[in-house]
């Protein structure tokens, strides 16, 4: 008769137990992980009750100024995006570290607004929100194009009427001005060319750069905001250029800084600090002219726009930057009283 080692069998049996138990203790801790991880990740909700982290992480001065603005883009959205995010997201990879590739659109617009306010890498988007890096990517570039779409087709421009409705007492002096004019510059990667490199060269910054101009109405709002041009045009160039002067009519006037000498190409008047009579009026006008200073500032407020701009973003670029300004109007309270 066969002898069994009914000692070896229960060994065996044994650890077929401790295996399996191990694998479900293995899972369940995985589930745990997987659990804390949905409850860290980045989400609006989390800084519903700290009105100075939504303006850090969003540049909006509260949270209710967000969900106002959410509710103004929120049906196009819906019905623009048809879920080109969530699509891409589900091929972007499959990198097990992240436990859901699809966020919530609110928070989209979260991630879309923190890469502009804070300028982060997309790795620590990624890592942030538990999506994809490649995820990240694609949000950022589905948002530029619908809000660039969605608030420039929005006319920036307003009717000489209603500017003069909203004309605060600063510019009584100044009763036909229409949008005060200036410049701005953003550093962006050394094109690899040499043409290029000398194309978008500044020697104001010593840098490549790309300058836009941008205009504000006397009561603070942008109305309007140019493309942007290689670093080396001059001011002139970019105004006619611009297409701004398709819009000015006989019966307006403009203000612009000193130095910028566009009477021969505006097709209205040219308020100029240093070329008005009287040096009460000449410090004057430069004294609201600093309102359009500010307003550049709060848009280089965006610390996208601080340091070198890769050559990976200049293919949307143009409309990063438009965006930023167009969300000006709705970010903060008006520059100036009414």
């Amino acid at each position: 008769m066969e002898e069994h080692d009914y000692v070896a069998i229960s060994s065996l049996v044994l650890d077929r137990i401790k295996y399996e138990n191990m694998v479900r203790e293995a899972e369940e801790l995985r589930q745990q992980v997987r659990s804390l991880h949905l409850t860290q990740r980045l989400s609006l909700e989390r800084f519903s009750s700290s009105p100075e982290d939504v303006r850090f992480y969003t540049r909006f001065a509260s949270y209710r100024h967000f969900l106002n603005f959410w509710k103004l883009v929120e049906s196009a959205v819906m019905t623009k995006m048809i879920g080109v995010t969530n699509t891409k997201a589900s091929t972007a990879g499959s990198d097990r570290s992240h436990t859901s590739l699809k966020l919530p659109p609110i928070d989209e617009l979260l991630l879309f607004l923190m890469y502009l306010s804070l300028g982060q890498p997309l790795q620590d988007l990624a890592e942030r929100f538990g999506v994809h890096q490649t995820t990240v990517s694609t949000i950022i570039t589905t948002w530029a194009n619908l809000l660039y779409h969605l608030l420039g087709g929005k006319c920036l421009w307003l009717p000489r009427e209603e500017v003069q409705a909203r004309l605060p007492a600063e510019f009584a002096s100044y009763p036909d001005t229409q949008v005060v004019l200036d410049f701005t510059e953003i550093y962006y990667q050394m094109p690899s060319d040499l043409l290029s490199q000398s194309e978008a060269f500044s020697t104001f910054k010593s840098h490549s750069t790309l300058k836009a101009m941008i205009g504000m109405a006397p009561h603070g709002a942008i109305t309007f905001v140019s493309a942007l041009f290689a670093g080396s045009m001059s001011d002139r160039d970019v105004f006619k250029q611009s297409g701004i002067v398709k819009v000015l009519q006989p019966d307006m006037a403009i203000m612009v800084d000193k130095g910028f000498h566009v009477d021969n190409l505006a097709p209205c008047k040219v308020y100029r600090p240093a070329f008005l009579s009287g040096k009460n009026q000449t410090q004057s006008t430069a004294r609201l002219r600093i309102h359009v200073e500010h307003c550049i500032r709060r848009l280089k407020g965006n610390r996208l726009f601080h340091g070198v701009l890769p050559a990976s973003v200049c293919g949307v670029i143009d409309k990063l930057f438009s965006v930023a300004c167009f969300l000006v109007n709705y970010q903060n309270g008006p520059l100036m009283k009414a």
